[in-house]
Protein backbone atom coordinates (compact mmCIF):
# COMPACT_ATOMS: atom_id res chain seq x y z
CA UNK A 1 0.00 0.00 0.00
CA UNK A 2 1.19 3.50 -0.83
CA UNK A 3 2.30 5.95 1.83
CA UNK A 4 0.62 8.82 -0.08
CA UNK A 5 -2.84 8.71 1.62
CA UNK A 6 -1.20 8.94 5.06
CA UNK A 7 1.02 11.81 3.95
CA UNK A 8 -1.92 13.74 2.51
CA UNK A 9 -4.01 13.17 5.64
CA UNK A 10 -1.19 14.33 7.93
CA UNK A 11 -0.50 17.34 5.71
CA UNK A 12 -4.10 18.46 5.74
CA UNK A 13 -4.14 18.47 9.54
CA UNK A 14 -0.71 20.19 9.65
CA UNK A 15 -2.00 23.05 7.50
CA UNK A 16 -5.38 23.31 9.26
CA UNK A 17 -3.62 23.61 12.64
CA UNK A 18 -1.20 26.19 11.19
CA UNK A 19 1.81 24.22 12.42
CA UNK A 20 3.75 25.65 9.48
CA UNK A 21 4.01 28.95 11.36
CA UNK A 22 6.95 27.55 13.37
CA UNK A 23 8.93 27.23 10.14
CA UNK A 24 8.21 30.49 8.35
CA UNK A 25 11.28 32.03 6.75
CA UNK A 26 12.25 33.30 3.30
CA UNK A 27 14.35 31.78 0.53
CA UNK A 28 17.60 33.51 1.53
CA UNK A 29 19.82 31.63 4.02
CA UNK A 30 20.11 33.66 7.23
CA UNK A 31 23.66 32.47 7.90
CA UNK A 32 24.59 32.91 4.23
CA UNK A 33 25.74 29.29 3.95
CA UNK A 34 25.21 26.57 1.36
CA UNK A 35 25.83 23.00 2.52
CA UNK A 36 26.50 20.04 0.26
CA UNK A 37 25.87 16.93 2.32
CA UNK A 38 24.86 13.31 2.04
CA UNK A 39 21.28 12.13 1.72
CA UNK A 40 21.79 9.70 4.62
CA UNK A 41 18.68 9.61 6.82
CA UNK A 42 20.78 9.87 9.98
CA UNK A 43 21.77 13.41 9.01
CA UNK A 44 18.32 14.82 8.26
CA UNK A 45 17.76 16.28 11.72
CA UNK A 46 21.11 15.58 13.38
CA UNK A 47 23.28 17.68 11.08
CA UNK A 48 21.42 21.00 11.46
CA UNK A 49 20.95 20.50 15.20
CA UNK A 50 24.61 19.53 15.74
CA UNK A 51 25.68 22.74 14.00
CA UNK A 52 23.14 24.98 15.73
CA UNK A 53 21.13 25.69 12.57
CA UNK A 54 17.43 26.39 12.54
CA UNK A 55 15.03 26.42 9.61
CA UNK A 56 16.10 29.14 7.17
CA UNK A 57 19.76 29.34 8.23
CA UNK A 58 21.32 27.45 5.32
CA UNK A 59 20.69 26.02 1.87
CA UNK A 60 21.00 22.22 2.03
CA UNK A 61 21.95 20.35 -1.13
CA UNK A 62 21.86 16.58 -0.68
CA UNK A 63 23.01 13.66 -2.76
CA UNK A 64 24.65 10.25 -2.31
CA UNK A 65 27.92 10.79 -0.45
CA UNK A 66 28.01 14.61 -0.74
CA UNK A 67 30.09 13.95 -3.82
CA UNK A 68 30.06 15.92 -7.04
CA UNK A 69 30.34 13.50 -9.93
CA UNK A 70 30.38 16.10 -12.66
CA UNK A 71 31.13 19.81 -12.73
CA UNK A 72 27.94 20.69 -14.60
CA UNK A 73 25.48 18.48 -12.74
CA UNK A 74 22.48 19.51 -10.65
CA UNK A 75 24.33 19.64 -7.30
CA UNK A 76 26.93 22.08 -8.64
CA UNK A 77 24.17 24.11 -10.29
CA UNK A 78 22.43 24.32 -6.90
CA UNK A 79 25.63 25.58 -5.25
CA UNK A 80 26.04 28.25 -7.94
CA UNK A 81 22.40 29.36 -7.53
CA UNK A 82 22.86 29.51 -3.74
CA UNK A 83 25.90 31.76 -4.16
CA UNK A 84 24.84 34.00 -7.04
CA UNK A 85 21.09 34.26 -6.50
CA UNK A 86 20.43 33.51 -2.83
CA UNK A 87 23.31 35.22 -1.04
CA UNK A 88 25.39 32.29 0.26
CA UNK A 89 28.87 33.58 1.14
CA UNK A 90 30.41 30.27 2.26
CA UNK A 91 30.06 26.65 1.17
CA UNK A 92 30.36 23.67 3.49
CA UNK A 93 30.86 20.12 2.21
CA UNK A 94 29.88 17.69 4.96
CA UNK A 95 30.43 13.96 4.52
CA UNK A 96 30.02 11.39 7.26
CA UNK A 97 31.53 8.26 8.71
CA UNK A 98 29.96 4.99 7.62
CA UNK A 99 28.71 6.42 4.33
CA UNK A 100 27.16 3.92 1.96
CA UNK A 101 29.25 5.36 -0.86
CA UNK A 102 32.38 3.91 0.78
CA UNK A 103 30.90 0.44 0.44
CA UNK A 104 29.19 0.66 -2.94
CA UNK A 105 29.56 -2.38 -5.17
CA UNK A 106 29.14 -1.03 -8.69
CA UNK A 107 28.81 -4.45 -10.33
CA UNK A 108 26.32 -5.51 -7.67
CA UNK A 109 24.28 -2.37 -8.26
CA UNK A 110 24.27 -2.93 -12.02
CA UNK A 111 23.00 -6.46 -11.31
CA UNK A 112 20.22 -4.95 -9.20
CA UNK A 113 19.19 -2.81 -12.18
CA UNK A 114 18.52 -6.01 -14.11
CA UNK A 115 16.73 -7.58 -11.12
CA UNK A 116 14.37 -4.58 -11.15
CA UNK A 117 13.58 -4.97 -14.83
CA UNK A 118 16.12 -2.68 -16.47
CA UNK A 119 17.06 -4.16 -19.82
CA UNK A 120 20.80 -4.99 -19.89
CA UNK A 121 20.79 -3.53 -23.40
CA UNK A 122 20.00 -0.11 -21.86
CA UNK A 123 23.13 -0.34 -19.70
CA UNK A 124 25.19 -1.50 -22.67
CA UNK A 125 23.84 1.41 -24.73
CA UNK A 126 24.81 3.88 -21.98
CA UNK A 127 28.28 2.35 -21.73
CA UNK A 128 28.69 2.61 -25.53
CA UNK A 129 27.63 6.27 -25.32
CA UNK A 130 30.48 6.95 -22.88
CA UNK A 131 28.58 6.72 -19.58
CA UNK A 132 30.74 4.30 -17.64
CA UNK A 133 28.92 2.69 -14.72
CA UNK A 134 32.24 2.33 -12.84
CA UNK A 135 32.66 6.10 -12.96
CA UNK A 136 28.98 7.13 -12.70
CA UNK A 137 28.30 5.00 -9.60
CA UNK A 138 31.78 5.20 -8.09
CA UNK A 139 32.10 5.95 -4.42
CA UNK A 140 35.26 6.58 -2.41
CA UNK A 141 37.49 4.70 0.02
CA UNK A 142 37.15 7.13 2.94
CA UNK A 143 34.65 9.88 3.71
CA UNK A 144 37.53 12.36 3.87
CA UNK A 145 38.44 11.51 0.25
CA UNK A 146 34.90 12.18 -0.94
CA UNK A 147 34.77 15.50 0.91
CA UNK A 148 38.10 16.66 -0.54
CA UNK A 149 37.04 15.60 -4.03
CA UNK A 150 33.92 17.79 -3.81
CA UNK A 151 35.75 20.72 -2.17
CA UNK A 152 38.34 20.71 -4.96
CA UNK A 153 35.72 20.43 -7.69
CA UNK A 154 33.82 23.42 -6.28
CA UNK A 155 36.96 25.54 -5.82
CA UNK A 156 38.20 24.77 -9.33
CA UNK A 157 34.86 25.23 -11.06
CA UNK A 158 35.16 27.86 -13.80
CA UNK A 159 31.93 29.58 -12.68
CA UNK A 160 32.56 29.52 -8.92
CA UNK A 161 33.76 32.83 -7.43
CA UNK A 162 37.31 32.57 -6.12
CA UNK A 163 36.54 34.76 -3.09
CA UNK A 164 33.93 32.38 -1.61
CA UNK A 165 35.41 29.98 0.96
CA UNK A 166 34.73 26.25 0.67
CA UNK A 167 35.15 24.23 3.87
CA UNK A 168 35.14 20.45 4.29
CA UNK A 169 33.97 18.35 7.25
CA UNK A 170 33.24 14.75 8.20
CA UNK A 171 30.46 14.10 10.72
CA UNK A 172 29.92 11.17 13.03
CA UNK A 173 26.30 10.17 12.22
CA UNK A 174 25.77 8.81 15.72
CA UNK A 175 27.04 11.68 17.88
CA UNK A 176 26.97 14.65 15.49
CA UNK A 177 30.64 15.40 16.17
CA UNK A 178 32.34 17.05 13.21
CA UNK A 179 35.96 16.91 12.15
CA UNK A 180 37.36 19.75 10.08
CA UNK A 181 39.01 18.36 6.96
CA UNK A 182 39.78 21.70 5.35
CA UNK A 183 39.09 25.24 6.53
CA UNK A 184 39.21 27.84 3.79
CA UNK A 185 39.19 31.52 4.67
CA UNK A 186 39.06 34.05 1.91
CA UNK A 187 38.09 37.68 1.95
CA UNK A 188 35.37 38.57 -0.49
CA UNK A 189 36.80 40.35 -3.48
CA UNK A 190 40.30 38.86 -3.07
CA UNK A 191 41.62 35.74 -4.72
CA UNK A 192 43.60 33.18 -2.73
Amino acid sequence: MSIVPNLVQFNKKFVEEKRYEDYLTDKYPDKKIAILTCMDTRLSELLPKALGFKNGDAKFIKNAGAILTQPFGSAMRSILVAVYELGAREVLVIGHLGCGMTEIDVKGMVNKFAEHGIDPLAIETLENAGIRMEKFLRGFDRAEDGVMHSVKMIRRHPLFPKAIPVHGFVMNPETGEIEVIVEDYREEGKTP
